[in-house]
């Protein structure tokens, strides 16, 4: 089975159908968390996983959705939900995303210990009893601990933390047990231009802007 695994689209259309155009033809899809906020298209990034029969799962975004607020005190973040909230209509989806699932010898979910887990990051601390394929930090990379337990982030398709016009995804050969992480290039301006159209706050728009290109 050929399965597409990804995360962290963030309201970002045209990464998100960019990949999706990308990866092909799959037997499933896995999104594990943060479809929404940041980008101009929550709703329409949910709609179409959602239309897709995309297995989905929360992360803390979709969390902050629910509850209807944001609990941190980084300004850029505060900025971003305050803009994206109140022009999201699509609660009654997101309220049936699953935490996590098991797939061949991987357990997938938004991240482990509600930790940030970047490439550098001591994975023996974190003492992993299973083998994950996560998202969260925004970092794409595959690591595996002392005790043989592997690690795989799939990075982000909307909003790639080290190169902003970069889309990361992996795909996973289930009867291989084989995993290819990808990554493309995209025209991040497009996404820039519509945010402008929405009126996000200067701060967000400095956000996208300032980032590292390939």
């Amino acid at each position: 089975m050929r399965v597409l695994i990804f995360g962290d689209v963030h309201g970002n259309l045209p990464a998100l159908e960019k990949m999706l155009e990308k990866a092909g033809t799959v037997d499933r899809m896995i999104c594990h968390g943060d479809v929404v906020n940041y980008g101009p298209w929550s709703n329409e990034c949910v709609q179409l996983l959602q239309s897709l029969d995309c297995s989905c799962l929360v992360g803390n975004h979709e969390e902050f959705f629910l509850e209807g607020s944001y609990p941190g005190e980084h300004p850029v973040a505060r900025g971003f939900f305050d803009h994206c909230y109140p022009l999201f209509t699509q609660q009654e989806i997101i309220s049936t995303y699953g935490e996590r699932l098991q797939l061949g010898d991987y357990q997938v979910q938004h991240t482990v210990n509600n930790q940030y887990i970047y490439p550098d990051t001591d994975i023996n601390a974190l003492e992993l009893k299973e083998n994950y394929i996560i998202g969260h930090s925004h970092h794409q990379f595959a690591a595996e601990t002392a005790s043989g337990k592997k690690l795989v982030n799939t990075g982000s398709v909307g909003q790639n933390r080290k190169y902003i016009n970069v889309i990361n995804y992996l795909i996973y050969d289930t009867e291989q047990n084989a995993l290819e992480l990808e990554a493309l290039v995209y025209e991040v301006d497009q996404v820039i231009n519509k945010m402008k159209q929405q009126g996000y706050p200067p701060l967000c728009l400095d956000y996208y802007l300032q980032k590292k290109r390939v």
